[in-house]
């Protein structure tokens, strides 16, 4: 059975889709128009994200913010009450004991779309997520999400990951880094063809992840997502995959080690850690600390009622 890859994807413009409303149902799923009266969850999205951030959470199925090359499903109601929860308590409020309140209000994405379902790919990879103009992202799969069974690996994998990913990418734009990063593993990047790099064998050639081979955009993303995201023993245990046997002409092991992937690696991730401690004024270190801590959190939070 062949691999499903899963990737990130950031876009560099909108896109203004036009659809035919002749012959609808009007009592279709798919809310395409401005719900006049707001539910208890809209009021509270205005309390937590609208009012403090300016952010529009669209969790009500929009074909016209959707893409329509996927074949998608609207989130569930309950479960899109879990993940505004849960973002708020791992992403948001991580930034703000970090940084400050000002700047997730200053520099946070506008928009937000929940996406019920996988967004499958022809080259047999599976969006996580999208950001877009650096002003919205959009995230896929939450229907995945087990309210009464939380799995961490789920959430974090899925959603922390791919929160932190996004936002690194609107960061970017915001404010460029320095152009050094993009020689550390210049000609090695792969394109398309990073589908065929499994995350295992990634660091070997320098780089935290497949995904992280495709360009070095994506790289630097990769890195930022990665580290905040993962405990120091399983952050160590990937970059300790970028040390590997020396062969022989053979194949035989030679008993001498070749540690040039890990070495690349943590030359671009000291890149990275001064971009964000010198034009953000954050250590992501201590961000990384604060994000473990947050996420260990959610096994106390009511996820199921708006309060």
């Amino acid at each position: 059975m062949k691999n499903i890859k899963l990737f990130l994807v950031l876009a560099t413009a909108l896109f203004v889709w036009s659809c035919s409303e002749d012959d609808l149902d009007s009592k279709s799923i798919f809310e395409s128009e401005t719900v006049a009266e707001q539910n208890e969850f809209d009021k509270w999205l205005v309390q937590n994200y609208v009012i403090p951030y300016n952010i529009d959470f669209k969790y009500r199925y929009d074909d016209k913010e959707s893409d329509m090359t996927y074949n998608l499903i609207p989130a569930d109601y309950d479960k899109s009450i879990a993940l505004a929860k849960l973002i708020q308590h791992v992403w948001l409020d991580s930034y703000n004991e970090v940084a400050g309140e000002n700047f997730m209000k200053e520099n946070c994405l506008r928009v937000m779309q929940l996406i019920g379902s996988k967004a499958y790919n022809e080259d047999e990879s599976v969006t996580l997520g999208v950001a877009e103009g650096g002003i919205k992202v959009t995230l896929y799969n939450v229907n995945e999400i087990d309210v009464d069974n939380i799995d961490l690996d789920v959430l974090n994998y899925w959603f922390f990951k791919t929160m932190h990913h996004e936002f690194c990418h609107i960061l970017n734009q915001l404010k460029e880094y320095t152009t050094d990063f993009n020689l550390v593993s210049q000609g090695k990047y792969k394109a398309a063809d990073w589908v065929n790099l499994n995350d295992n064998d990634a660091p070997a050639l320098g780089f935290i992840s497949g995904y992280a081979s495709k360009e070095e955009g994506e790289d630097f993303a990769e890195l930022t997502s990665i580290y905040v995201t993962s405990t120091e023993e399983a952050w160590q245990a990937q970059l300790d995959l970028g040390v590997v046997p020396v062969l022989d002409n053979e194949g035989n092991p030679t008993g001498q080690y070749d540690s040039t992937g890990k070495e690349t690696i943590e030359a671009k991730f000291d890149i990275v850690k001064e971009y964000f401690l010198t034009k953000w004024n954050i250590d992501l270190t201590t961000l990384r600390d604060v994000v473990q801590r947050r996420t260990q959190e959610i096994y106390t939070l009511d996820l199921k009622n708006l309060n």
